[in-house]
Formats: C-alpha cells, sequence, structure tokens
C-alpha cells in the first residue's frame, strides 16, 4: 500500500466493476477513497478490504440520479476523508435497447443515471473545490460507444455521446478555476454489465453469449477483452499530476477499437 498522498477521491459505482478496480487503484496511489455506491453494504466490504490494507477509504451511500442525495454524498466523503480533490463519475447504466422497445420509463432512468448524474456530480464537487480555493480534477466515464454508435445501444451510447459534450464544456467552464476535466472511455471489459449486454444481444439474434460478445470484441486491435484494470490505469493518469495539462479530453482505453 502507497503512503497516503494527502488527497481524497470520490468514485461512484465504486462497489463493483470498474469503480471497485478505480478504487483499488487510486487506494494504491496514495488517494484516501470514497467509495460511493447505490449498494452501501458492497460499498463498505470494499472500504473495509482497503483499511484492512493500510489504506483508507470509506463506504458512501449514493444514488447519483438525485442532486440532493449527491451533494450530501460528496459533502460526507469530504468530511471523513479530510478533503475533496478528485471527482471520479463511473456510475452508469448499460440496457440493451432495440429502437422500439426504448420506453419514456427507461429513458428517464438512463439519463438520469448517465447524463444528470454526471452534472450533479460536477456541481457537487465543484462546490467543494471553491471551499478550497485549490481546484481539483473531474473524471467522468464515457465508452467506445460514446465515441462511435453501437448496434442495440441507442440509450446508452446516446447517454455516453452526452457525457463527452459535458466534459469539454465544463473544461472549459471550469479552467480559470485550475479544475481539469476529461473522459475515459472503456472499450468491453469483462464486468457483470458486459456480460449482461453480450447475453442479450445474442438472445436477440437467437445466439449465444459467445456470438453476443463478439459482435463487440471482434473490432479489438489487441485482440483482448479488457480488464477493470486496464482501465483503472488510465483514471489513474488523469487522477495524478501527470495529467494536469490535459483538460477536455477523452482517453480511449479500449485495445485499438476506434482511432482518433
Amino acid at each position: 500500500m502507497a503512503e497516503l498522498n494527502g488527497k481524497v477521491a470520490f468514485v461512484t459505482g465504486g462497489a463493483q466493476g470498474i469503480g471497485k478496480a478505480i478504487v483499488q487503484r487510486l487506494s494504491a496511489d496514495g488517494f484516501a477513497v470514497a467509495v460511493a455506491d447505490l449498494n452501501i453494504d458492497t460499498a463498505n466490504e470494499v472500504a473495509k478490504a482497503i483499511n484492512d490494507a493500510g489504506g483508507k477509504a470509506t463506504g458512501i451511500k449514493v444514488d447519483v440520479s438525485d442532486r440532493d442525495n449527491f451533494f450530501k454524498a460528496v459533502g460526507e466523503a469530504a468530511e471523513k476523508l479530510g478533503g475533496f480533490d478528485v471527482l471520479v463519475n463511473n456510475a452508469g447504466l448499460g440496457p440493451t435497447t432495440p429502437i422500439d422497445t426504448i420506453t419514456p420509463e427507461q429513458f428517464d432512468k438512463v439519463y438520469h443515471v448517465n447524463v444528470a448524474g454526471d452534472i450533479w456530480g460536477i456541481q457537487a464537487a465543484h462546490e467543494q473545490f471553491k471551499k478550497s480555493g485549490k481546484g481539483g480534477k473531474i473524471i467522468n466515464a464515457t465508452s467506445q460507444a460514446g465515441v462511435v454508435g453501437n448496434p442495440n445501444l441507442a440509450l446508452y451510447s446516446g447517454t455516453k455521446f452526452a457525457v463527452r459534450g459535458i466534459t469539454q464544456v465544463a473544461a472549459r467552464d471550469l479552467a480559470e478555476e485550475n479544475i481539469t476535466v476529461n473522459a475515459y472511455a472503456p472499450g468491453i471489459v469483462k464486468t457483470p454489465m458486459m456480460f449482461d449486454i453480450a447475453h442479450q444481444v445474442g438472445q436477440n439474434a437467437g445466439k449465444d453469449d459467445e456470438w453476443g460478445m463478439q459482435t463487440f470484441a471482434k473490432d479489438i486491435a489487441l485482440k483482448r477483452l479488457s480488464e477493470p484494470e486496464d482501465v483503472a490505469a488510465a483514471v489513474s493518469f488523469l487522477a495524478g499530476p501527470d495529467s494536469n495539462y490535459i483538460t477536455g479530453q477523452t482517453i480511449e482505453v479500449d485495445g485499438g477499437m476506434q482511432f482518433h
């Protein structure tokens, strides 16, 4: 476990998948970490493992789609961990949505979590950064599906395109306060959410899960699916000092699916 670096990071969706890998990596980098998740029991387990290993973490319950709740969670983390330096807006929903199946309820739910959730997070982080007066870093999860539209993912892709736009605007709006805003775009990562998408796409085509996964994975130049740790490594760079002169960017961590 690294020596604590005196900085605090807040990671939404931090209890599983990519979020959990980010929490573990930032802890190894020396951050005190708020493991923010809708599932507080799992968040507490992840935080306990970090504390037991000599790091510093706390589980925080958050519903990112609820603005007041997000502000409350960020305030609680800043109080418990003694500051606020990095926000990772990682939480997201990725349902499989063939065009004709999208419902108003589904639209509202996915856009509230994936898009409104990032805006509330940016606002809540900004409030803390203004208190400290020393700037900070905001890191948003988009996706390779937010760079190029993916089949069967109209809702998800749409939200992830929106996140890239919000990232660029926030980067411009907050730059004078020494706040950088960047995004990371994972490819096909071995997480429960991705396996579920592959299963649904396979089912819709009357094929198996492996076929569903290959519809996405066939274009990876490096010829392997991503581990959550691959994504966490890019977030580590965006959270650390080596990225201080980078803002408004989307780093694609997809093994070479998209080139720009």
